[in-house]
């Protein structure tokens, strides 16, 4: 019982540091960035925004693929680790809107390939440039990311955030569910 106290508290805890992450300008907060959970090793978050190596990053390989999860079909990255868009960005155009301590909490599925591998997800992936200079991965337009606050795969803990934050369909619709 109390491990799953600790790890409820773990995820609340995230959650609040992840939407202080997300306030639109006229919100911004002096919070610093939150930390990946110390549970996890190998998390793959990796910092794709400060230079920093990112080998380990799910985003490295891009591929997406689909997976059931609690709120049905959705589609998630090669290391099964649910992606998401963000309201706030335009869909269709050519830049994020996640910087700083948004891209800390929710850090941008990136590749390699202009053509990002994929399985099952009939909606349409391309790239974008991403703020590191990289190429970020979108579905139908939309960037993709991932969230700081999911431990292992199949978790979902960035649904809804703020009422910003999405899971995806494989059709590349947002589930707002």
């Amino acid at each position: 019982m109390s491990s799953r106290i600790t790890s409820a508290a773990l995820v609340a805890g995230l959650l609040v540091v992840a939407l202080a992450g997300c306030a639109s300008p006229a919100e911004e907060t002096d919070a610093p960035p939150a930390a990946p959970p110390s549970e996890t090793t190998d998390s793959g978050a990796g910092d794709p925004y400060g230079g920093t190596d990112t080998s380990d990053a799910p985003a490295a390989s891009a591929a997406l693929t689909v997976a059931d999860s609690s709120l049905g079909e959705i589609v998630v990255d090669g290391e099964g680790m649910t992606v998401y868009m963000f309201d706030n960005d335009t869909q269709g155009g050519d830049a994020s809107t996640c910087e700083g301590e948004c891209a800390a909490n929710w850090p941008a599925l990136t590749t390699e390939s202009d053509a990002p591998e994929v399985e099952g997800v009939t909606g349409e992936v391309g790239t974008i440039t991403g703020i590191d200079g990289g190429m970020q991965v979108t579905l139908n337009g939309w960037p993709l990311y991932s969230f700081a606050g999911d431990a292992a795969a199949g978790d979902v803990n960035g649904q809804g955030v703020n009422e910003v934050w999405w899971v995806l369909s494989p059709d590349g619709e947002r589930m707002t569910e």
